[in-house]
């Protein structure tokens, strides 16, 4: 981290933060977080063993096959967020987890999150 000022670290934790608080309240409107683990999961629309009108059984099942693939791109992306904010606080920020050289800071300002430098990312 010594190749970012102590301006331009509060500048990406604050978006980092922001990032987060975003990730986590359209997590909620897709999905729920399953117990302690952190982990989210779908809604389900309230798909239940119930016997249901066959069109809400359709329509609740689509839902599902919707928000199950959505919930788990925000799920990660959250992760990859949570993990920079850790990365800060340690003092690890802004180093690619391939090379384990320092990423520049366009990098790390279009991407926040970044977990590599552009020749290691994927």
């Amino acid at each position: 981290m010594k190749h970012l000022t102590e301006d331009q670290l509060e500048e990406l934790r604050g978006a980092l933060g922001a990032e987060k608080d975003s990730l986590e309240e359209e997590l909620g409107g897709h999905g729920r977080v399953l117990g302690e683990t952190g982990d989210w999961q779908g809604n389900s629309g309230g798909l239940s063993g119930e016997e249901a009108d066959p069109n809400d059984a359709a329509d609740q099942i689509e839902e599902l096959v919707t928000n199950v693939p959505l919930v788990e791109d925000l799920e990660k992306r959250h992760h990859d967020v949570v993990d920079a904010l850790e990365k800060i606080e340690q003092g690890m920020y802004g180093i690619c987890e391939v090379g384990e050289e320092e990423i520049p800071l366009d990098r790390l300002e279009a991407n926040p999150a970044a977990r590599t430098c552009i020749a290691h990312a994927q």
